[in-house]
Order: structure tokens, then sequence, then C-alpha cells
């Protein structure tokens, strides 16, 4: 789905099919009279759309900068030496071939072909395209040339303001406006695509990935916090400085850097500005900087005291009995030694006994075994576990994972209320009196039938006692942000689109945990899980609705709230919500995972202890 890393082809968009979406929409203006003297800055023009998309060009001259021999995207880039002194043009383009280019860094060159709008992931993604060259001709020159000296992408050239926006004649779209690169960042990196670039010494605020990529930042002090990271805080402050960095230069020649977020590339990473589906602008480095390590080093939260309940919530991405037994240990001493072995942990996407095989099998019993044993074998408590199996496939996730949530709990601590009935499709209810709520069902779901869960975890609420009081637990795992367009989509702001479901859910929640408070309204009420949307997000506020419930995450400096890093960005998906009876608790989002290259999740657990 990339237009520069090897995973899934990506749908090449067709000149015809973009302009029938409207993305191209007057973007054929001002096509040169004269197509066979154009040079590659008439290709780029001023705005994201090239003014001579679907025409044939020939001649198109330049030294190449970068050559890529690998992934669906197989091409080089070349770069005019001499520039037409405009700030919206790029001097810089790639040049589709394929595959293998038989050219090499420093080849002068003229290519005949195809100028196309490739759209990285496909129109519907909403992605910008990339201008280039497809079905080339390619002749050489020379060789042996001089590089154009690179454009360095500093903190004092990048904007702070990140994104105009859209025109609302073209669907909120950038794409036919004229690109401002000294107001907007994204018009500023736009102006440089194809351009050979360099950065100096940066930090890493986003971790090398499988796929070996990180992301640095060029303004270190833009939202930053203690331990290296961006904090993404609102959807204003996009972090304009962050940008991707992949390699060029083969593995075996140069293994990639294994960054955690707070190290730094240091010295000087060079090469031409690509755009792909996964992180937008990327430098696709010649020249790697070297790695300095920081040394960041996993959190570690307090012990809760006897008097005090500690409630916690972790998303252990996709757990099964097929996993190696590695991630159960490693999972398992994150629980005892990182999280302080919590009282209760909600678990989320657990799956069922034989993971992604899609049989029918819905039951995750020797999922939760080989992890509650694995807790005990890194000396941690003999957690009981309860929970409610799904009916297959109807919850989301991976086909035939049947992911759901779980209880565990500490019984030499806590006991769990059990009554009896709950299962996949019945829902649990609220009764009680004299100011003393309980559940119908415990475990059981809420609102199961509800349209808002369809094709996603319906929420597991529990009821629990400590010290001779009554807690509720409420597990949830909301629908993911799939579908919504990246920060940089060519629609300014970004569809959002996958928000609507998470409002309903939020809602549905927030209206069972009002029941529960109107028969007591000093009910200790904890919701938990992955929310996955930020703390200020309409999600957030549906839950809240009411006074219902207070995110404890917004106690935290706002530098230390998140729980996730996505493109460079640290930000909040996983949450704990209190209710009113909730007076005075201590809140701890412990990073053990997200900014490490070496992740048992790709979540952070939270931690709350309160004394009920």
């Amino acid at each position: 789905m990339s237009s520069s890393i090897p995973r899934t082809a990506a749908v090449s968009a067709v000149v015809a099919a973009a302009l029938a979406a409207g993305l191209l929409a007057g973007s054929q203006t001002a096509v040169a009279e004269d197509a066979a003297a154009v040079r590659i800055h008439d290709v780029q023009g001023t705005t994201r759309v090239s003014p001579l998309v679907g025409k044939q060009v020939t001649g198109v001259t330049g030294v190449v900068t970068g050559v890529r021999t690998y992934g669906s995207s197989r091409g080089f880039w070349m770069q005019d030496p001499q520039g037409d002194e405009n700030p919206a043009t790029s001097e810089g383009l790639f040049v589709f071939t394929g595959s293998n280019p038989t050219v090499a860094v420093g080849d002068a060159v003229s290519v005949d072909g195809t100028v196309t709008e490739y759209v990285p992931g496909g129109l519907n993604s909403g992605n910008q395209s990339l201008t280039q060259l497809s079905r080339p001709k390619v002749t050489v020159a020379s060789q042996g040339n001089a590089l154009p000296a690179p454009v360095t992408i500093a903190p004092w050239s990048v904007p702070d303001a990140y994104a105009p926006a859209g025109d609302p004649a073209n669907g909120g779209s950038v794409n036919g406006l004229e690109l401002d690169p000294e107001t907007y960042a994204l018009d500023y990196y736009e102006s440089l695509e194809g351009t050979n670039v360099r950065v100096g010494s940066s930090r890493v605020v986003g971790a090398t990935d499988p796929y070996s990529e990180l992301w640095v930042t060029v303004k270190p002090w833009e939202n930053d916090n203690e331990r290296g990271g961006t904090v993404y805080g609102s959807y204003e402050s996009q972090n304009t400085g962050r940008l991707q960095i992949q390699s060029l230069i083969p593995l075996a020649q140069q293994p990639f850097p294994k960054a955690n977020v707070g190290d730094w590339l240091t010295g000087s990473t060079e090469g031409p500005l690509d755009f792909n589906q996964f992180g937008g602008y990327t430098l696709t480095a010649r020249t790697l900087g070297t790695l300095r390590d920081m040394g960041l080093e996993r959190e570690v939260t307090a012990k809760q005291h006897k008097n005090e309940l500690a409630v916690a919530t972790y998303n252990v991405e996709n757990l099964d009995p097929s996993d190696p037994q590695e991630k159960f240990d490693a999972l398992a001493k994150a629980v005892v030694e990182n999280l302080a072995a919590p009282d209760i942990l909600a678990l989320e996407e657990i799956q069922d006994d034989n993971g992604a095989k899609n049989d029918g099998t819905v039951s995750a019993g020797q999922t939760l075994k080989k992890f509650t044993d694995a807790i005990v074998a890194a000396g941690g408590p003999a957690y009981e576990w309860r929970s409610i199996d799904p009916e297959n496939n109807k919850d989301g996730g991976e086909p035939g994972g049947n992911i759901r949530q779980v209880f565990l709990f500490n019984p030499e601590r806590v006991s769990f209320v059990d009554r009896a009935g709950g299962d996949a499709t019945t829902a649990t209810g609220v009764t009680g009196s004299k100011g003393r709520a309980a559940l119908t069902l415990s475990p059981g779901r809420i609102d199961p039938a509800n349209a808002a869960w369809e094709s996603s975890r319906k929420p597991l609420a529990g009821e629990f006692t400590f010290r001779g009081r009554t807690v509720f637990v409420i597990a949830n795992h909301f629908g993911s942000k799939g579908g919504d367009e990246s920060l940089v989509s060519h629609h300014q702001p970004p569809n959002r689109s996958s928000e609507a479901k998470r409002l309903l859910q939020a809602q549905a929640v927030n209206a069972f945990v009002k029941e529960v408070i109107a028969v007591d309204k000093q009910a200790d009420v904890l919701v938990v899980g992955d929310i996955n949307d930020f703390e200020f997000s309409g999600t957030t506020e549906a839950l809240t609705d009411g006074d219902a419930l207070y995110p404890a995450v917004k106690s935290l400096p706002r530098s230390e709230r998140y729980s996730y890093v996505y493109q460079g960005n640290s930000q909040v998906l996983d949450q704990i919500l209190t209710s009113p009876g909730v007076h005075h608790f201590e809140y701890d989002s412990v990073h053990v995972n997200a900014e490490f290259a070496d992740q048992n999740s790709d979540h952070d657990p939270q931690v709350l202890r309160f004394r009920p």
C-alpha cells in the first residue's frame, strides 16, 4: 500500500479516474505550449498536481539523486541543477520504472514519459498524490556528475502553521490551491517533493519499526516531553517538524539504525524527499546519520498501598496461544514488574484458542491460561479471569481471531461478583435500591444489540468488591481509526469518518454509567480500555457527557498524556475514566512499549490507584 516500501502494492491512480473523482479538478490549466521543452519545475507546477498531468513530455533533463531497487514503486529521482527561483516549484521528480532502474546516482539523464499523479493507497485514501513520470524512455548523457546541493530542512525553514484550509468549492481539497511554502508546512514539504534534501542532527520521535523506518523532528522544542517525544495535544497541533526517514541503502550494506524515542540521529541524513501512504513526506536517505542511544528506559509504576485498589488496562495486541512463549513472558513480566501486579487488569485483544485460524472457535481459555501461568512464573499473583466469548467473527479485528476484553483479578485482594446469564447477545442491566447499585449480569455485555457495536467489541461490565466496597469496571475496545484520512490528506482538515461509530459507542457507555449513578450517585465506576480516540476528541466528550465520567489522563501534565506513538506523534488512545464517586486517585500512563523499537504490544498500559 505504499509507493516506497515493500508492503502490499498500492493502487496507482490513473488520470481518468482521478479526474472523475474530482481529485485533480482544475489541474489541467496552464499546459505548456511546447511539451518537448519542459523542465522539471514545469512538470511539478505551483500546486500539488502537475499542470501537465496526462501529457507526454520529452527531453526532461536532470541529475539522478537517488535510485530505489525495492518495493512496489521502483525507479529513480532526478533533479534539475538550475532552478527557476520560484520557491513553490520543486526541481526534483520521481521517474517510475516499475523494475530496477539502469541508471546510477550522478548520471545526467534525459527522460521522455507521461506525467502522472500517483495516489499512494488509492483515491479513496484521501492521500495527496505524487507527481511522477511513467512509462519512461531514459537516455544517459554522462556519469559521475556532482549532485545538486541538498536543501536543508531546518527549524527555521518549516512554517509553524500546518496546512491551509481546503477549498470548499473543491470538496475541501487543497490540490488546486497555489502552494505557499513560507506559510504552511505541508506546502513547504510539497514544494520540495522529489528534491534532494537533508536534515542535520535530529531527535527521534518515532521508534524504528519492522519496515526499517523511523521519525525525527527538526523542531526539538515542539510539544516535547521529557522522554523525547512530540505530543499530539489537539487537532490543531499536528507537529510540523516531524519527518519520516527511510533508507535507500541495502540493509546488507548498512543496517538501519534501531532507534527508540529520545535517541538522536546525528550528523547529516540526505536524499530525495518522497511521499508515501505510510507517513506522507519521507526522506529516502542515500546517506544516514549516526544513531546516538540516549538510554530510554521502560517505566515502572508505583505499588498500590494495601488499602488502595489498582486497576489497569492493557491492549496486548492479538495475543493467542500460537504466539511465541517469549511474548507471553515479556507481557507477564510487564504486568508484574512495570505495572506492579494490579488488582484488576482489563485486557484488550485477547484472541481465541487458535488465533487467526477461522474455524468457528471462540473460546479463549487456552490463551488466558498460558498468560496467567506466565504471570505466576514471573513472580506475580495467580490471577483469575472473567470474560464472555463473542459470536464468531462478529466483533471485528483479525478474521478468525475473535478478539475480546477480559478481566484478570487477584483473588487475594479483590472478589468478583458472579451473576450468571451473561452471553454474547444478552445485555446486562442496572438494579438496586437504597443507594446500592448492582449489575443484573456479571460479567455482562452492555447493550450488545445496539448497532453501534456492529463488527466491533462490545463493552464488558463486571462487579467487584474490595474491602467491603463495590466497584464497577467496564472494559472497552472501541472501533478503530481505520478509514480515517491521514494528517497529510489533500482534504484539510482531513476526514475522520471512523469517529461516527465511536461517538455512538461512547453514548451507549455513557448512558449505562448514568444508570448506575442514578441508583447510587457515589458509585465507584471505572470505564477503561482502548478507546481508540484522543482525550480531546468528540468520543471522549460523549463519554463524559453530564459529568458522568472524568478522563483521568487529564490529571497528568499535557506533556505526559499519551499511550501510543503514531507517525512521530505521541498521543492518547487508551484511557481510564472515573465516575464522580471516585474522589481521589493517582493515574499513570506506563510507557513500556510505544516508544521502543522492541515492542511486546504497540500500546502502553494505564494504571489508576484509588481508595474505594
